[in-house]
């Protein structure tokens, strides 16, 4: 590779897939709800526990060349119905963006490594 060609990336679509493999073989479940841009799509992880819903993270750079995850989103004492709300908005303001699914322990963590 040339000195001033840009650095290879992996495609959001690799990623998320990437995620959910990884999610499902440790036992965990793990879901797209939403398909986006293949390229470069914003990934938005919705973390459930026990199949309640308790956090939004979004993928976003770091501005030091890498990634981490941002908590967005309404806190989980507002309930589902604020969930499917604020993704629903997203989604409508961004069609390119992805929307998955984790209900595994430590879902953050198996994100940040996945994807960031």
């Amino acid at each position: 590779m040339a000195e001033d060609s840009p650095a290879a990336r992996l495609t959001s679509a690799m990623l998320v897939g990437a995620l959910v493999k990884r999610v499902n073989a440790a036992g965990g479940f793990a879901m797209i709800l939403a398909k986006g841009d293949a390229m470069s799509g914003v990934i938005l992880v919705q973390v459930m526990d026990k199949g309640r819903e308790s956090a939004i993270f979004e993928r976003v750079s770091n501005f030091r060349g890498g990634h981490a995850l941002m908590r967005c989103g309404p806190p989980a004492e507002e309930g589902s119905e604020a969930f499917a709300a604020y993704a629903e908005r997203r989604r409508r303001s961004d069609p390119d963006l992805w929307l998955v699914e984790l209900d595994i322990a430590d879902a953050e963590r198996f994100a940040a490594e996945t994807i960031c």
